[in-house]
């Protein structure tokens, strides 16, 4: 089985604009897809750092002396490039998202397919899984994950009702979860709601928003100027957070205006939105949602 078909796969990596002797680093190393093609770029002076916080993903490390594969999640991207003796870089690529394989593995419990036990880590050593976030969450936190990360709603009902299933035994798979949420799974959209409940608590598990954020800034002070940042995102609220921050190198608001009206931006925008087209969204399902944005350090 295939690990991960890496998304806009070309484009990504083009918009690093790679230089043959630069440093570059992925994020989200996965399968190795874009890895592989940036190594493909760089001359024998050239230099990887990957990043992959899920322990499978060891299993796909590239054996060059050029690359080198750090096992932690991308929040500490500054500490271990600085672990590395690495205090700036050319260009940072990140597709954000759960991976293929995590979702064709059922018993990591990210697949609506699949009856699994509620996990959801994107690391086995995190603490918080989804069961802890279904079972032991107050009302009104569960109503927080699903109205801010699902955008559902009917988030408090949906916490009420599972405050009160989960009073007679615990919600232990993802099968009891459907059928605890089944009033709010019409059937002619029921797949669409059920997979926004899952990224949902999936969010939560990860705490993707609080990491995309922090990396988003350790990425502007780790760019040389005229470095690259390349981004995949997958949702509406992690594509808001980058392009906010590519805009205005903040996440809400604007930044301050000198006396002649103007303000400065860490980040000026290359090209358009990029999204997949018809074909590879015809080869590769999961590409239908991604939106890639590329902006270059000023």
């Amino acid at each position: 089985m295939e690990y991960h078909n890496p998304v806009l796969l070309h484009a990504t990596v083009d918009g690093l604009n790679i230089k043959p002797d630069g440093v570059y680093v992925d994020v989200t190393f996965g399968g190795g897809g874009h890895s592989r093609e940036i190594l493909n770029r760089l001359g024998p002076n050239g230099k990887l750092f990957a990043f992959d916080q899920d322990e499978d993903a060891i299993a796909n490390a590239i054996v060059d002396d050029r690359f080198v594969l750090i096992t932690e999640n991308f929040r500490y991207i500054k500490r271990f490039l600085r672990f590395h003796g690495i205090q700036k870089v050319d260009g940072i690529l990140a597709d954000l998202g759960v991976s293929s394989h995590q979702f064709d593995v059922a018993e990591r419990g990210f697949s609506t397919r699949f009856d699994a036990e509620l996990d959801m880590r994107m690391s086995q050593k995190n603490d918080l899984n989804a069961f802890r976030v279904v079972n032991e969450y107050d009302a009104e936190n569960l109503k927080r994950v699903f109205l801010d990360y699902g955008e559902l709603k009917n988030a408090p009902a949906i916490a009420r009702v599972i405050i009160e299933a989960r009073e007679n035994t615990p919600i232990r798979n993802t099968e009891q979860l459907k059928i605890v949420l089944g009033r709010f799974l019409p059937a002619h959209k029921s797949h669409k709601i059920l997979a926004q409940m899952y990224q949902a608590i999936r969010i939560e598990v990860n705490q993707e928003m609080e990491v995309l954020k922090e990396f988003l800034e350790q990425s502007l002070e780790i760019l040389n100027v005229e470095g690259r940042l390349s981004v995949i995102s997958y949702h509406s609220l992690e594509d808001r957070l980058v392009k906010r921050y590519i805009k205005n190198g903040m996440f809400e608001g604007e930044p301050e205006r000198d006396f002649f009206g103007n303000f400065s931006v860490p980040f000026k925008t290359i090209g358009k939105l990029i999204v997949p087209d018809a074909n590879e969204i015809k080869i590769n399902n999961r590409a239908r949602s991604a939106k890639l944005r590329i902006a270059e350090k000023l």
